[in-house]
């Protein structure tokens, strides 16, 4: 509510206006006028009880502009993987509303933006078609836009002082697809793992194993380096993750085997496990290696097993899959995988099914006998 009080002065009579609202902080005015002290008291209340005040100076005097561009230079250099990616997603959100000082970005103007997102066509021009084709961006990549803008307020708010509040807090995310499950049948593995032997590429059968064995990424697999693999403990370490953190991931059975035979013929110029065969040489004749690159082989050794829809990354989903198949619990996966919550996992739930009835009737046998 609002209070005036009127108080006198050497230079004449003033009215001083209190507004206070429970919750937010005490806003202060003073008029030489009652009525100018009582619009001032009215339009104030509202906008307090509209989330469109912010007391923040800054937020009055800086544009998004300046706080997104203070985000690129400080913060999105301390993360190298998604550095570029999320740029190109702030930079749409600069050119959409980057002139809006920060105190009108409100919920309303970024939920918005977010239809914008979801209902505006981007134009990709095909390699092999001539005509541009419209295609709209899912639901999830506009979760990961409205993600990076979040992060950005966010800083905005707890690190520099510039608002008060982070409204994408009060903005509805679009509900994302179901996670893909798509994992290779018996049958289909066995064609696939008889495709990959006759590649013309000889690691790719030993990578693709490595994939169903591990869970590991096609990225962690094809920069694995020598030291990271401890065939003695029967282990791989893995120091550069998706989520950040350091995993540890069992190495057996066949994966083991091939990994030591790879390891008695290895390259001794490159600690890496799958070097391209062609090294490069800088201006100074120096030889590097680059992790070799295996699309061509993988796109002809699933059209080789006639495989339908199936990605590389599927692998990984097919290791989980088996893993819940035969009774390992979603945390025990979760910790395989390197997902640090269990909600990714939840996908494979219905495969464990045998497994968790398991476990009721063990828990009803023993209590009631």
């Amino acid at each position: 509510m609002a209070t005036i009080e009127k108080r006198e002065t050497e230079s004449g009579v003033v009215y001083r206006v209190k507004v206070r609202i429970k919750g937010r902080p005490n806003q202060t005015a003073t008029f030489a006028r009652i009525t100018d002290a009582k619009k001032w008291a009215q339009i104030t209340e509202g906008y307090i009880k509209d989330g469109k005040h912010f007391h923040n100076t800054e937020a009055k005097k800086r544009t998004l502009n300046e706080l997104i561009d203070k985000y690129i230079k400080n913060v999105l250099p301390l993360k190298p993987k998604a550095e570029s990616k999320q740029k190109t997603q702030l930079e749409w959100w600069k050119k959409q509303i980057g002139s809006y000082s920060l105190c009108d970005i409100t919920p309303a103007l970024i939920a918005e933006q977010r239809d914008n997102l979801l209902l505006t066509p981007i134009v990709s021009r095909s390699l092999k078609k001539s005509k541009p084709r419209d295609k709209k961006r899912s639901p999830s990549t506009v979760v990961r836009y409205m993600a990076a803008l979040s992060h950005v307020l966010s800083t905005g708010c707890k690190e520099w002082g510039w608002i008060d509040d982070n409204p994408m807090r009060k903005v509805t995310k679009p509900k994302e697809a179901r996670g893909r499950i798509r994992f290779l049948s018996d049958n289909e593995r066995i064609d696939l793992l008889d495709a990959c032997k006759q590649s013309s590429n000889a690691c790719l059968y030993t990578v693709v194993v490595l994939a169903l064995s591990t869970g590991m990424r096609y990225g962690e697999i094809i920069n694995l380096k020598w030291e990271d693999v401890d065939t003695k403990n029967f282990r791989i370490t893995l120091h550069e993750t998706k989520n950040g953190e350091r995993r540890v991931v069992p190495l057996v059975g066949h994966a083991l085997e091939l990994v030591t035979e790879l390891k008695l013929n290895r390259d001794k110029a490159t600690n890496l496990l799958f070097p391209a065969s062609k090294p490069k040489r800088d201006n100074q004749s120096q030889v590097t290696y680059k992790s070799m690159f295996l699309r061509k082989a993988w796109m002809q050794a699933t059209k080789e097993a006639e495989l339908k829809d199936f990605r590389f990354h599927d692998l990984r989903h097919s290791a989980a899959s088996y893993l819940a198949m035969n009774g390992a619990s979603l945390a025990e996966i979760a910790e395989v995988l390197g997902h640090k919550t269990l909600q990714m996992v939840k996908r494979y739930a219905h495969l464990s099914e045998a497994h968790t009835s398991k476990v009721v009737a063990s828990m009803n046998e023993r209590i009631f006998g």
